[in-house]
């Protein structure tokens, strides 16, 4: 009877404590909030002019978190700017018609030498028949030819120069010359001023700036960071299935996660499901293997929620039979 009696409580209790189990063997599994850092960093290397941001602040997008000294990098726009003006009046200069004005000057310098040259030829024939009467020497006479010879050089020489200024066709690939040049300086300047502005250096979105690398007035390498930053959205949930609940879960599956001391649980929908084991297991499968495999889960919240989530947090989660 003693036996009986103490049995009897035992008994009673039974079935409540294992409709407790079943209303509480929920299944939750593994996880913790990993979050999507970006480190922000200029492409060239200088000075760390200021860092306008402290570690652990919450920014705005737009925010310019940081600036590289850029005086080397103005003086170099500042002398593509000027490679570019020199090459625009050049290609103005060549697209304009000549100047009247000009061209009446060479054509004034060539009757000029016209006339010079048929003195010296009149004067030739004039010493060529002086030089059969002797009254002068030879060594004149070569000296008459040699002038006649400059003059028609000259002629010809101002002739060729008048009808190049005239023609406008022919000036055609000078022009091109001065136009791919004057592109070239264009795109001299875009590089130069691309360079200026990422000395500067602002947030994409709005998020935390959750590390600080450098301090104002430190030299900076090209493409070194000078401080993380979490967006607000850039959080997600990742948890760990074994492989007999594996085939329970799909991309788009709504998940459910909570966290010891938040006020309210979070919601989430699996983005990735990975297609291996975290552990390699042995070759031959056995059911006792089998049972220890397990998968990573991917899960993003909403980004209205996903802010109160901290990196490295431990999350108890659990899936929703809703999508």
């Amino acid at each position: 009877m003693y036996f009986i009696r103490r049995l009897f409580p035992i008994a009673f209790f039974m079935p409540f404590f294992f409709a407790a189990c079943n209303d509480t063997d929920e299944q939750f599994f593994q996880g913790y909030v990993e979050g999507d850092f970006l480190y922000l960093a200029a492409p060239s290397a200088g000075y760390l002019n200021a860092l306008n941001v402290d570690r652990g602040s919450h920014v705005a997008a737009g925010t310019i978190v940081f600036s590289i000294d850029d005086e080397p990098q103005r003086y170099e726009l500042n002398e593509a700017e000027a490679r570019m003006i020199s090459a625009q009046e050049k290609v103005s200069n060549l697209q304009e018609p000549r100047r009247q004005p000009e061209i009446a000057a060479m054509q004034a310098q060539l009757k000029t030498k016209e006339a010079n040259l048929r003195f010296s030829e009149a004067q030739l024939k004039r010493f060529e028949s002086l030089v059969t009467k002797g009254f002068i020497s030879k060594a004149g006479l070569d000296e008459a030819k040699s002038a006649r010879d400059e003059n028609a050089a000259e002629v010809e020489a101002a002739r060729k120069q008048l009808a190049v200024f005239q023609i406008t066709l022919g000036r055609q690939p000078e022009i091109r010359g001065a136009e791919a040049d004057l592109k070239a300086a264009g795109a001299v300047i875009k590089q130069k001023q691309w360079e200026v502005g990422k000395k500067a250096v602002s947030t994409p979105a709005n998020g935390q700036i959750t590390e600080t690398y450098y301090r104002p007035g430190e030299w900076v390498p090209a493409g070194q960071p000078v401080l993380s930053f979490l967006p607000d959205d850039r959080r997600r949930i990742l948890f760990y299935v074994p492989e007999t609940e594996l085939g329970l879960i799909r991309p788009g599956q709504g998940v459910e996660a909570a966290c010891d001391g938040c006020p309210t649980s979070v919601r989430a929908k699996v983005t990735f499901i990975a297609a291996q084991a975290e552990y390699t297991p042995p070759v031959i499968y056995s059911r006792e293997t089998r049972a220890k495999l397990v998968f990573r889960i991917e899960a993003i919240p909403e980004s209205s929620v996903a802010i109160r989530l901290h990196p490295g947090l431990p999350m108890d989660v659990r899936l929703l039979n809703d999508p």
